[in-house]
């Protein structure tokens, strides 16, 4: 192999692999001598890459961590796998699946050949992901778009549904993507109310990069999305002050609640109880509790336990 770019881009794949590679093997696959192989380590070492060399018998090359992250080399396989596996996380707002996800897999599908791009597409197509249900699904092309021109301070345009079914026409300044675990928002500037706004992203549609460039505003709370996205939301949403009892143990209900719930107090060798806030729906919360699938309690607020009680009794009809 006489190019010696394409020499070492085919070196770092195979040093990029869990193993340590010997020199001679090394030389062997890439059909030159081992001293090129050393000369060719050592161009890596000049570039950033820590490639680290054992002695001995069973000697040999590998690449170990370093002080930044190197460019991934990825096979046909390899790459179909992480977008497949990102899609789905980001699509269906899986918890702990963050914006920096969906940056990963933006990046990823820039880059992806077109035959790889359609066997992504298909795969995912041809599968039907086992959800809890709990969350709005979101296109995962629509958070990639989002997400590149949040990446490249890029105004965006997109059709957006409200709650109330109206459709209108928005021109943002994209500054973050927040995931709550169950669904992912966008906190923008929009250009047309002049103001900050937060769009659910499984209202969006047809999201189209301007090309046209901004100068990123400052938040109200002073640039932390996460704090303007929760004040945006309590201003709209009532919250709950919660208060339930389950006749199951502590860690039982907590591995069937969601965490930003927060944990129950064990009361007993069998009970415990939750005290917490929440500025969910009352139909959600009640769902969420119906979910546990243990004997439960609501000692508050009034207003839920008189939701249960009339949907206790629309199912009891539905099933006579």
């Amino acid at each position: 192999m006489r190019d010696t770019p394409a020499r070492l881009l085919n070196l770092l794949s195979l040093l990029q692999t869990p193993r340590e590679w010997p020199g001679s093997e090394l030389a062997e696959r890439l059909q030159v001598s081992p001293r090129t192989i050393r000369r060719d380590i050592d161009r890596l070492r000049d570039l950033g890459y820590p490639v680290e060399a054992t002695k001995g018998a069973v000697g040999g090359y590998r690449l170990v961590a370093g002080a930044a992250m190197p460019p991934l080399l990825l096979d046909d396989e390899e790459a179909v796998a992480i977008a497949v596996g990102l899609r789905a996380g980001a699509g269906h707002a899986i918890e702990g699946v963050d914006e920096a996800s969906v940056r990963a897999l933006a990046k990823l599908e820039q880059v992806l050949p077109s035959r790889l791009r359609h066997r992504v597409s298909t795969l995912q197509n041809a599968t039907i992901p086992l959800t809890r249900g709990d969350g709005a699904t979101v296109d995962p092309h629509t958070l990639t778009a989002i997400a590149a021109t949040v990446t490249g301070r890029e105004r965006l345009r997109f059709g957006y549904r409200s709650g109330d079914g109206t459709e209108t026409k928005r021109q943002v300044e994209p500054y973050r993507l927040v995931s709550t675990g169950r669904r992912w928002y966008l906190v923008a500037y929009d250009l047309g109310r002049e103001d900050w706004r937060t769009f659910r992203v499984d209202r969006v549609s047809e999201p189209f990069a301007t090309g046209a460039r901004f100068t990123a505003r400052e938040l109200p709370t002073g640039g932390d999305a996460a704090e303007f996205f929760s004040h945006s939301m309590s201003r709209n949403q009532p919250e709950h002050t919660l208060d339930v009892s389950f006749e199951a143990p502590a860690d039982f209900v907590a591995a069937r609640l969601p965490d930003y719930l927060g944990a129950p107090e064990p009361t007993g060798p069998g009970t415990c109880r939750l005290r917490t806030r929440s500025q969910d729906s009352l139909e959600w919360v009640a769902l969420r509790l119906a979910l546990v699938d243990c004997e439960f309690t609501v000692h508050g607020p009034a207003s839920l336990s008189d939701y249960l009680t009339e949907l206790g009794a629309r199912l009891t009809r539905a099933g006579s």
